[in-house]
This record gives C-alpha cells, structure tokens and sequence, in this order.
C-alpha cells in the first residue's frame, strides 16, 4: 500500500513538472515578442541596480517609481543570467500563470471540489486579460497570493507565511491576503496561533519598509499618488466605472457569457454549499473595494487580479450543475453500468467548450500588439547613441523609451518625478504638466508625438528647440509620428 502511493506521489510530480514545463513553453512562444510600456520602469530599476548604480530609475535620484520591489529583485538576480529583461520578464510570467493554475488545483483538492482545479488548470492560464498583463509583475504577484492561499489550506503556515510576504513585497495590496487569513484563522480555529509564522511575515515584509524609508523617504510608491491623481484628471476613467470599460471587449464573445452565468451559479452555490471559497472571494472584493477608494486611474492590469475568483466561481458553478445532475441520477437510479456519470460527462464538456471560447479569445490578443513598442524602442536606442549620458530628456511615457534610452528622464504623466504628478487635477491635462515640467526641469532633449501639444509646440517648443530627429510612424506600424528636439539651455 505504502509502494502504491509513494509510485502515485511520483506520477503527480511528473505530470506537474510537465504542466508546468508546457504551460511557460506554450504561453512563452505565443506572447515571446510582445511588451507594453509601464513594466519597462521596472525593467530599468533592475538593470541599474544589477550594474550597480542603486536602487533608482535616474541615477543619483532616490524616487521610488516602482510599485513592486520583489519583482525588481528576481529580475535583478536573473539579469546575470540571461541579460534580455523584456523576454526574461515574459518567460517568467508564464511560468507564473501556469503555477497559479497549479496553485488552485491545490485549493481545490484540500477544500474538496475538484471540478474547480480542473478549470483553474485549462482557464486561468489562458484569461486572455491576465495574458495581456504577461511581462509584468502581475502574474508573478497573483501565483504568490494563490500560493499564500494553498499553503494555508493544507496547514502550512510557514511557507504560507512566506508567499503573503512575497505578495506584499510584490504588490502592496497583496497586503489584503494575509488580514483574509490571519481573519479566517481566528474565526474557523481555536488553535494557539502561530506566531513563528506570523514573525517570519513581518521580518520579511518590515526588512523592505524599513529600507525604503531610509532609502527612499517613505515606503509609499511615489506612482500611487501619480496615478491617483491621474484618476482626478477629466480626460481619465477611474477604476470602479473603468470595470465596464474593461469587460465591454469580452461582452462580444458567447463563451465570456456563458462564463459569467457559471460563476453567477457558482456564487448561489458557494454561499449554499461551499462556505469555505468565501475566504479566496473575499480578496477578490476587498481589492476592488480598495481600488475603488484609492481613486487611481483605469489601467487594465489593474483588473486581472479579478480573474481568480471569476475562474473560481465558473469551477463553482459547473460544480453546482454536476451535483445537480448527481442528485436526479441518484433519485431515478439511472446510472449505466461501465460508464462513467453523467455529471463527470457534462462537466466535460462545459470546460472544453469554455476552452474552446478562450482559444479563440487567445488568438485575438495575439494578433493584438502595442504598437508603440517598435517606435519607442527606435527612439531609445537613437537617444542612447547620439546624446550625451548626462543628457536629460523628458517624454510623456517613460517606460520603452528610458529603458532603451539609459539617459535621465523627465516624465509628463508623473510617475518618475512627484512634483509633476502634483501639477495633475481635474481642471489640467498632460499639455499642462509637460509645460510646467519644461520650465522646471529645462531637458536637454524633448520627445514629442507630432501634433499631440500643440499648444506646447507653438510656445516652449518654437521658443528653444529645433527637430533632431524625426521617426515616421507609418514605418513602424505606428499611428503617428514622434519628434526628437534639441533644445538650448539659454
């Protein structure tokens, strides 16, 4: 008996090794070459920190652009291994993706509804909206959380301990995991609690606050105040109305429909049945709630950490269909001898069709690209050979273009310097930051999408600074041209 189940451990290793082998490889094939620009900041703190030059995005200026310093750090460590970040990042988002699918089948066998780990192996990892997010630290920062969430379902309090602290340092809302847990805890067990557990959280996560108060002034990201008032900006959506905006795409394809009814089912069932999935839902109301209260502008990776507990609730509620089915076979005995039952049969199907639905959604963002990468790239490279290193340059998105640029950057939108995120309200624009910037800052180099500020151009622009440099937009597939100005310092 005990050869019997050590040879089936075995075989679930293999088979996970080999989920977890075909899931990155796939998933990094088909999204290898694609890239959007806001996870290049990061892309930059790790480089600098890597050669040496600290923990900053502009040498020499200790601002905490980055929302998530773990991500920066495994990125660093990798950067000596393989120098190529943007890919790296990709590799390491699928392998992420695949193990939070991995991560649910685990919850799903220790909170005994199996049907759910089957959809969370086939869906979670082919969500086209986490897919999009590939690159970023999104897919790394959910299989932390989902990781926390397992751990903890099998007892595991110290390794799960582990995974809420990297979540933190990942993002700072996966703060939210732990205060679920450690609630659930105190009501569900009347068990002493664990506090090496708990030190072991508060030695990992208090290790960074401490630092980046020293380091940088204040724990809080620079960017949550940026995109906050990003979200006070007439010509921006904040996140609670931005939801309808996100979801409008999906609402086109049948199985998205099809998907939402399940989960709706799956809902009615989990406050009937399966109490237990309350603890996991329960993160993925909490974060909209405080998304909504923090008033930050709609950004679509915002809303992937939505995604798990829609997966869950689509497994609930083909479960909730499979019982339904079980009861009426158990009551008019209409089992067939040698085959399996009906509801195994049916829930079959359902997640094959739900799959099928999502290779189809697979393929469109596959087709779908930024097209602002080949530009921007063009223009960072462009900037890294014929400026000065100390020349500064000061653009509207910071992310491909100061990555690839290696120069001082001067930022419109407020993520790199906070004085010019304070110039965004209700009443301003982007125009207006960028004026305010100009005359603050003085860049040595300026780029511009053509005819985007024109109030800008015909003022600052025509005052000090004549075109360098100019990229076509329709040779990089891009729907319009950017400027590179020179402009003096008299």
């Amino acid at each position: 008996m005990e050869i019997d189940n050590t040879l089936q451990n075995r075989f679930r290793y293999v088979l996970l090794i080999l989920y977890l082998i075909t899931v990155t490889a796939y998933l990094s094939y088909l999204f290898y070459g694609r890239a959007y620009d806001d996870p290049f900041i990061t892309y930059r703190y790790a480089q600098n920190l890597a050669k040496g030059l600290g923990f900053v995005y502009n040498p020499g200026l200790r601002v905490q652009s980055t929302t998530t310093p773990f991500f920066t750090l495994i990125l660093t460590v990798l950067y000596f291994i393989w120098r190529d970040i943007p890919h790296l990042a990709i590799i390491l988002g699928a392998f992420s993706l695949a193990f939070g699918a991995v991560f649910l089948w685990i919850l799903s066998k220790s909170w005994q509804t199996p049907i759910v780990g089957w959809v969370g192996l086939l869906l979670y990892p082919t969500f086209p909206l986490l897919l999009s997010t590939l690159g970023s630290e999104t897919p790394v920062y959910l299989a932390f959380c989902l990781g926390a969430y397992a751990l903890y379902s099998q007892r595991r309090y110290h390794l799960s301990a582990i995974f809420a602290a990297f979540a933190v340092l990942t993002r700072p809302d996966g703060a939210l995991v732990p205060i679920i847990l450690a609630a659930d805890y105190l009501i569900r067990f009347r068990k002493p609690i664990p506090w090496k557990s708990i030190t072991i959280f508060f030695l990992l996560t208090l290790t960074w606050f401490v630092f980046a108060w020293v380091y940088f002034g204040s724990p809080i990201p620079a960017t949550l105040a940026a995109k906050q008032q990003q979200g006070g900006m007439a010509i921006s959506q904040k996140f609670a109305p931005g939801l309808l905006t996100i979801i409008k795409p999906y609402s086109l394809g049948w199985f998205y429909w099809f998907e939402a009814l399940l989960a709706l089912i799956g809902f009615v069932f989990m406050v009937l049945r399966a109490r237990i999935w309350l603890i996991l839902i329960a993160w993925t109301g909490l974060y909209f709630i405080a998304f909504s209260l923090l008033g930050v502008s709609r950004y679509y990776w915002y809303y992937a950490p939505l995604i798990p507990g829609f997966v869950v609730l689509t497994g609930l509620g083909i479960t909730a269909i499979a019982n339904l089915i079980d009861g009426i076979q158990s009551r008019y005995e209409t089992y067939i001898v040698g085959f399996p039952p009906i509801s195994i049969i049916i829930s079959i199907g359902i997640i094959a069709i739900l799959s099928l639905g999502l290779i189809t959604g697979i393929k469109r963002l596959r087709q779908w690209s930024d097209t602002r990468l080949p530009i921007y790239r063009a223009t960072g490279e462009w900037l890294k050979t014929n400026t000065p290193n100390d020349a500064r340059v000061a653009t509207l998105e910071v992310g491909i273009i100061g990555y690839y640029a290696e120069r001082p950057i001067i930022g419109f939108a407020g993520l790199i310097q906070p004085e010019v995120g304070k110039q965004l309200n209700l009443k301003s624009t982007y125009e207006d930051a960028a004026q305010w910037a100009l005359s603050r800052y003085h860049p040595e180099y300026l780029v511009l999408h053509a005819g985007h500020f024109t109030r800008l151009e015909q003022s600052y622009v025509n005052d000090h600074c004549q075109v360098v440099q100019r990229f076509d937009g329709e040779s990089y597939g891009y729907g319009g041209d950017l400027n590179i100005f020179y402009c003096s310092q008299e």
